[in-house]
């Protein structure tokens, strides 16, 4: 099994860090922080922009239009496009109180997909996956943390972590109608939970391990574990390929509650794999 080990890009810690997307139109990796409610951009050139959505926000996706995002927010789904916020659903008729969105991410057609999330432990698996057609349609429901996403290069598998569940699902996938069906279970995961993800041109998933320090790569296929990337922080959150060749992963954690000198930073790590650019909405 290859090894690796993350460096932090920086210093700085996160409360929350998650979502993380590179962009390579605009040389650009974000990353959000849920609970600051903060979408953070950091551009090839050292640039950096920061944006406060006002709220908890569990992703902000690239759109296909523009440089700017579509945001997963606690009360509605927001456009974010230049230096404001625009509403483009509410949820507040969809989320019970204790709920809020959490990961999310665009599937081959340009269709958002994002889950709910409770916000205290004082519930069970009271959480759903949506895909986003102009409303919210359930595609998995009674999910406990809905986390990562990702679809294979022939578009015709979906793959999902339910962190409470401690597995990561596989899922025939119709990009037309966007359906899913005939859930499995591909691997489960030991010693944390498994929380956001990503996959590579040769369909390897790349996991994030909350309470894991760790990423592992798997086959899509088998499940069979392959490589493993050690972070020195206690909760891995997601991953995402980028940088000039698709071969840097950078991945981000939770410095909430910790305080490790890396907890909550964002890494990156050469592996031998390539990703792809993401998906972005179309909307």
């Amino acid at each position: 099994m290859k090894t690796y080990s993350a460096v932090p890009i920086s210093q700085t810690r996160y409360s929350l860090g998650e979502s993380p997307f590179y962009d390579p139109r605009y040389k650009r990796l974000s990353w959000v922080d849920i609970t600051a409610g903060r979408v953070y951009s950091l551009y090839d050139d050292g640039r950096t922009e920061v944006f406060d959505a006002g709220q908890h926000i569990g992703a902000a996706v690239p759109l296909e239009r523009s440089d700017g995002f579509l945001i997963a927010g606690t009360d509605g789904l927001y456009v974010k496009e230049g230096g404001g916020m625009a509403l483009l659903y509410d949820l507040s008729d969809v989320f019970e109180p204790f709920l809020r969105s959490n990961d999310a991410k665009a599937d081959p057609s340009g269709r958002l997909w994002f889950g709910s999330s409770c916000d205290d432990d004082g519930h069970g698996p009271q959480g759903d996956l949506y895909r986003f057609d102009g409303r919210p349609v359930v595609m998995q429901s009674r999910t406990s943390i809905s986390n990562g996403m990702a679809w294979n290069a022939a578009q015709d598998r979906f793959f999902f972590s339910d962190s409470l569940y401690y597995a990561v699902f596989a899922y025939d996938y119709d990009r037309m109608s966007g359906s899913i069906s005939g859930r499995r279970t591909l691997f489960e995961v030991k010693d944390g939970c498994p929380d956001g993800m990503c996959i590579d041109k040769d369909d390897r998933l790349w996991t994030a391990v909350w309470g894991g320090s760790r990423v592992e790569c798997h086959s899509s296929v088998t499940g069979e574990k392959l490589a493993e990337i050690a972070v020195s922080a206690k909760n891995v959150t997601s991953c995402a390929f980028g940088g000039n060749d698709m071969r840097t992963l950078f991945i981000t954690s939770s410095g909430e509650g910790l305080n490790g000198r890396y907890d909550g930073c964002v890494f990156s790590c050469r592996v031998d794999a390539e990703g792809l650019p993401p998906d972005t909405v179309i909307i």
